[in-house]
Order: C-alpha cells, then structure tokens, then sequence
C-alpha cells in the first residue's frame, strides 16, 4: 500500500488501468479530451501490478480499474468519473489538482 501512495501523491492524476479493459480506456479517453495528461500504471504490464490490485482493495476499490486519484486522493472508478462529469464537478476537481489549465 505505500508504494500506491507514493505513487499517487507524485502525480497530480494517476489512472491504474488495464490494457484490455473498455471502461479503462473510456476514462482515459475522457482525460486526454480534457486536454488531462494522466499519469497511467497499466497493471497488467508492470511486474508488481498484482500488489497494486491488492493494495487498490484495501485502499476501497469495489474494482481494481480503472482506479483514478486525483491530487493523491483516490476519487473512484468509471462510475464515479462519469457522474463528476455529468455534474460537471469534474473539470473543477482537475483545474484544483494542477492537471488542467483554462
């Protein structure tokens, strides 16, 4: 677990995605037309992703991915992304986090 920390806390927005997965790819589809360049920990290309996924439980993740963070806290998965956005929360909560100039 405190290798996830230190890896959000370094990022402003840190994805941990999974190459084969759609709702991955959704949300990080959804930052890079923010203009957003996340940071991204595909878990099943990096040798120690199955302790992150482990980590990502404990931490509260109902689903390893996507598992988004935004300024070091974790904000949630695609459902949690997708209803920021609709409520327009979203943009705000990346201009706060440093990732996102308007």
């Amino acid at each position: 677990m405190e290798r996830v920390n230190k890896m959000v806390s370094e990022k402003p927005i840190v994805i941990f995605s999974k190459t084969e997965c759609c709702m991955s790819h959704t949300i990080k589809s959804l930052f890079y037309d923010f203009g957003v360049n996340p940071t991204i920990y595909e878990l099943d290309e990096i040798a120690w992703g199955q302790e992150i996924e482990q980590a990502l439980l404990r931490l509260g993740c109902n689903q390893t991915v996507p598992a988004v963070f935004i300024g070091g806290e974790f904000v949630g998965g695609a459902n949690e992304i997708m209803s920021l956005h609709l409520k327009r929360s979203l943009k705000p909560m990346l201009n706060r986090a440093g990732a996102l100039w308007v």
